[in-house]
């Protein structure tokens, strides 16, 4: 029989001597599964009839849930937000008129580009892309009040639900479309205009990162790259950088690689044949 005692003396052990935070700090890590049930909680109070509360969808036991949420993180995190957690939660419950606003601009945008959609209510009951975005505007709110953890840990909900990542720091909007959805990942520093459409497999992303003196990457820099209005991102397209910024009205075609800055109204396709690229569509259609 194994000596279970030991293993879990050098399980302990191991470690000890770690940067990670919990180990022998006492400190409470928010809940995972409570995380989740207040997404759903409070997606089930913006939209009473297409989801099902985990717990309670009331708005007052939600900011109740929420701010014992908040609170551990902040401790956790050694994090002064500058307010107390019932306030930050207060300030969610608050934006959620506005986030619901915006989301039935993305509605809208998905029954209005996807042929496949018989009417709008399949939007919300079917679609990974709307549950996406939904999760996606209620931890930006969060992180904009720069609440630790819980934006991410809302945000990878979504991701392991349905394969799409969004940063909850991206700022992304109205009217935004993902189609298929899985696959697609949007950086931190992101900012994506109106009327917007994904499909899946793209990529936002950083080029690459800047080191300091030490060789680690600096963080809180812009890194990912800037979309204009009416911008149209076929799948598997690649754009990186922080200085990448793709225009007003442009088409990025399937499968390309772009570290570069396209003008507005531009179409971008992939081609093997780099002459004919040139040929069809001038210099922004050789697949940068």
């Amino acid at each position: 029989m194994t000596n279970t005692e030991k293993v879990q003396h050098e399980l302990d052990r191991i470690g000890q001597n770690s940067k990670l935070m919990a180990t022998g700090c006492g400190a409470e890590i928010p809940s995972r599964l409570e995380v989740k049930a207040i997404v759903l909680d409070t997606l089930s109070a913006m939209f009473p009839n297409y989801f099902s509360p985990e717990k309670d969808a009331s708005l007052e036991l939600i900011e109740a849930r929420l701010s014992r949420q908040i609170s551990m993180a902040c401790r956790f995190s050694e994090v002064d937000l500058g307010c107390t957690a019932r306030d930050a939660s207060k300030l969610f419950i608050e934006s959620l008129p506005e986030v619901k606003r915006l989301l039935l601009t993305d509605i809208e945008a998905l029954y209005e580009g996807d042929p496949a959609a018989k009417y709008r209510d399949e939007v919300i009951i079917c679609y990974p892309g709307f549950f996406a975005t939904a999760v996606y505007r209620m931890a930006h709110v969060l992180y904009g009040i720069k609440v630790p953890l819980i934006p991410r840990m809302m945000t990878e909900f979504a991701h392991e639900k349905t394969g799409v990542d969004i940063h909850a720091g991206a700022q992304i909007g109205d009217h935004f479309f993902i189609d298929h959805a899985t696959g697609i990942v949007i950086g931190e520093t992101t900012v994506i205009g109106n009327h917007v459409k994904l499909y899946q497999g793209v990529t936002l992303g950083a080029k690459s990162f800047e080191l300091d003196e030490n060789g680690n990457p600096v963080k809180n820099i812009k890194r990912h790259p800037n979309i204009g209005n009416n911008v149209v991102i076929y799948a598997n397209a690649t754009i990186l950088g922080g200085r990448t910024f793709v225009g007003d009205n442009c088409v990025i075609g399937a499968s390309t690689w772009i570290i570069e800055s396209v003008p507005a109204g531009s179409k971008v396709f992939y081609s093997s044949d780099t002459a004919r690229a040139m040929e069809l569509w001038g210099d922004n259609g050789a697949g940068i």
